[in-house]
């Protein structure tokens, strides 16, 4: 598989695998068939796994820790989103980013993080303060490089003034482009990498979901994407999306990924999956180069404009379209 170069000196497979997905959000999984995802995953050429200390409250950082033991690849972990029986909170508190380190490193069996993000940032911290105790892991050899999560403009700005951030992460895809409109540019004006989780618009543009199939998972089940009218205009852009793709004979998952990738080799898509034979579609997709016609058409057909609805995700600083 190609790669990718990340900011401040990280080369990482083109496509990625969030591993959120076998610990929650989607439904049971089985750890023996997520286990056997993520060997597949590692034979298919992918070298960046993501996961954070919030998954299944630490069960996920279990799970891929054991699964990609002995292997070469990089692992990004995430702090700063709390999972608690009260609820879900953040803590961006300095005097508590190594104790989470330490935690997470303790659960994925290994001596180093190659990516420490900052998952979500606490309204209650300055982003310099937090991102200033994540780079004395860094100094203490604990952590390779540092990210950021759902971070604006100004928040980037400020953690890069601190120390070097190898990434910012982000949901993207074709039916999210909002990042475009701000982060996106900020991001390469810093030498920040781009890295899409949601690439595939949680499952919508694979063109396998439909009104009946979206509520099963509670991250499709209350997002206004995935409602009524605003679901009923998504789908028909998902049935042009499809129709291109089986004229490039590929499926319409694997082309929302290659567009992904076509728009910029600063940029990481991390979709997720429990399943071995999507994570080994979605990393062939990394082959897939589409060239300025099938973009035009691409563009034509599922115009940009044509996405329906606003979005629904925890804590982030951004969820209505037009940039508003």
């Amino acid at each position: 598989m190609r790669e990718q170069r990340l900011g401040d000196g990280l080369t990482v497979s083109a496509v990625g695998l969030g591993c959120m997905g076998f610990s929650q959000g989607y439904g049971e999984a089985d750890d023996a068939e997520s286990t056997a995802a993520i060997r597949a995953a590692v034979e298919a050429g992918i070298t960046l796994f993501d996961t954070a200390m919030s998954y299944g409250r630490g069960h996920n950082e279990e799970l891929v820790g054991r699964a990609l033991a002995g292997t070469e690849v990089a692992i990004a972990s995430k702090f700063g989103i709390v999972r608690t029986e009260s609820g879900v909170g953040l803590d961006g508190r300095p005097e508590h980013v190594a104790g989470y380190c330490e935690a997470s490193l303790a659960r994925l069996g290994r001596e180093v993080i190659d990516v420490y993000y900052l998952h979500r940032i606490d309204p209650q911290v300055p982003v310099a303060e937090t991102v200033g105790a994540m780079a004395e892991l860094v100094a203490a050899g604990k952590v390779r490089h540092l990210g950021i999560s759902e971070a604006t403009p100004q928040q980037l700005r400020e953690a890069v003034a601190v120390h070097p951030i190898a990434a910012v992460q982000f949901e993207w895809s074709m039916l999210w482009r909002e990042p475009e409109r701000d982060i996106v540019p900020v991001a390469r004006e810093l030498g920040v990498g781009l890295v899409a989780y949601s690439p595939l618009g949680r499952g919508l543009l694979t063109a396998t979901l439909d009104s009946s199939t979206v509520a099963t998972s509670d991250f499709r089940r209350n997002d206004p994407r995935f409602q009524g009218e605003h679901l009923d205009e998504n789908l028909a852009q998902v049935a042009a999306l499809r129709e291109l793709a089986a004229r490039l004979d590929i499926s319409a998952g694997q082309l929302a990924l290659a567009w992904l990738l076509a728009q910029g080799r600063d940029v990481v898509p991390i979709p997720g999956s429990r399943r071995a034979a999507r994570i080994l579609e979605n990393a062939a997709a990394a082959a897939i180069e589409l060239g300025a016609e099938d973009l035009a058409e691409l563009d034509k057909l599922v115009p940009a404009e044509g996405w329906s609805g606003d979005r629904t995700s925890f804590a982030v600083p951004s969820t209505t379209r037009g940039g508003s």
